[in-house]
């Protein structure tokens, strides 16, 4: 089915992410497996391109592109290579920094966007906990007012990017009495007093993305810090949570498709009993099942993707499209490495490793159950 969301305009800015991503990340990827993070290059090159700052007003180094089309080309051109790619950029560019954008003060932006934009000053988001999960309302992490400052203390686990990175906008409880109205965002930059990282995580798969615990005692920081308004954090995350799930799952059908197409020219090239396996009728109708699912898929996100560019998306809608997309993901995956038979269990293939690095897709940017339980609350249920 012909996709009618992008314009030349939006297919041009393909062809360049397409160029980068030949140039820079291909020839690279075991070096970013082995390493179990991208490098600071891969981050500075892609500011050369002007691919960290699509949200990012030209006066702070960004090209504020004012249209999210542009990047969910961006995130399915990097899912193509593997699921890490979008992840660990679209926690920088898309997540973390329009809490910068949006609701940081002036200083702020003059600070920190400008290295945000060219790959000097890499971003994470510090909202997941090891006793909360999903559950961002129960967060425990501290900021108690101390003159003329807030010292922090607390943890944070599974973020993205947290081995490396240089800025965590961090959700912290500033008013233990207001539940989730006193909750608070502060700009953390890794070099001040008192922060610290564990190791990165040896996680299942997502090799690529170095993803680490955090920790604060007695970080030191001022109002100067404050990102958005103080004991609001909690509304904010939930404004700013419908845009990274549709990244989630633009980023899921695109790395799904991208295997499929792969398995579909495995299946005409790989003989069993004297033919082809994509001719056995099984196989033929389950890859028919299998592109119509991505297919349908894709068309739900599209429409997603072009109501978040109008501003009209809803937080329900995202959450639909969370929550199927990574669920088409993982069964169209795993029939993928079916029909690969013992060589679909090898890491060496690229569909054994997809088939490990989408299971997480289920389980962060809010659960699945989460997505649903927030579907079933909206039918009145």
């Amino acid at each position: 089915m012909k996709r009618e969301i992008y314009d030349e305009d939006h297919e041009a800015f393909r062809a360049s992410v397409k160029e980068f991503v030949d140039r820079s990340v291909l020839p690279h990827t075991e070096e970013h497996i082995a390493a179990k993070a991208l490098p600071r290059e891969f981050w500075l090159e892609a500011g050369k391109q002007g691919l960290l700052g699509l949200c990012i007003p030209e006066e702070y180094g960004g090209s504020d592109a004012g249209d999210f089309r542009f990047n969910a080309v961006l995130q399915e051109e990097l899912a193509k290579v593997g699921a890490a790619y979008p992840t660990c950029h679209g926690i920088h560019a898309d997540i973390t920094a329009p809490y910068i954008v949006e609701l940081g003060t002036e200083e702020q932006k003059q600070r920190w966007l400008p290295g945000v934009a060219s790959g000097e000053i890499l971003l994470g988001i510090g909202m997941t906990e090891p006793s909360g999960g999903s559950d961002l309302a129960a967060l425990k992490t501290t900021a108690v007012r101390d003159g003329d400052s807030w010292v922090i203390n607390g943890s944070k686990t599974f973020i993205t990017n947290g081995y490396s990175g240089d800025l965590f906008v961090t959700a912290v409880r500033t008013d233990p009495e207001k539940g989730p109205k006193g909750i608070t965002l502060f700009g953390i930059e890794a070099t001040m007093e008192g922060f610290s990282r564990g190791r990165k995580l040896d996680k299942v798969g997502m090799e690529e993305s170095d993803t680490a615990e955090l920790f604060f005692e007695n970080v030191r920081v001022t109002d100067a810090e404050i990102i958005g308004e103080l004991d609001m954090g909690f509304i904010h995350m939930m404004q700013k949570l419908p845009q990274e799930r549709l990244g989630c799952a633009v980023a899921n059908i695109a790395h799904a498709k991208q295997i499929l197409l792969e398995t579909i020219e495995y299946a005409k090239e790989r003989q069993a009993f004297g033919a082809p396996i994509g001719t056995f009728q099984h196989n033929k109708f389950l890859l028919a099942d299998l592109a119509t699912r991505i297919e349908a898929a894709e068309a739900y996100i599209d429409k997603c993707v072009l109501n978040h560019s109008q501003k009209t998306l809803t937080a329900i809608d995202a959450a639909k499209a969370k929550w199927f997309s990574s669920q088409v993901q993982s069964e169209v995956l795993d029939h993928c490495v079916q029909l690969h038979g013992g060589y679909g269990f090898m890491n060496e293939y690229r569909v054994a490793r997809a088939w490990r690095d989408a299971r997480v897709t289920k389980i962060w940017a809010g659960s699945n159950e989460i997505m649903k339980e927030l579907i079933g609350r909206d039918l009145g249920l």
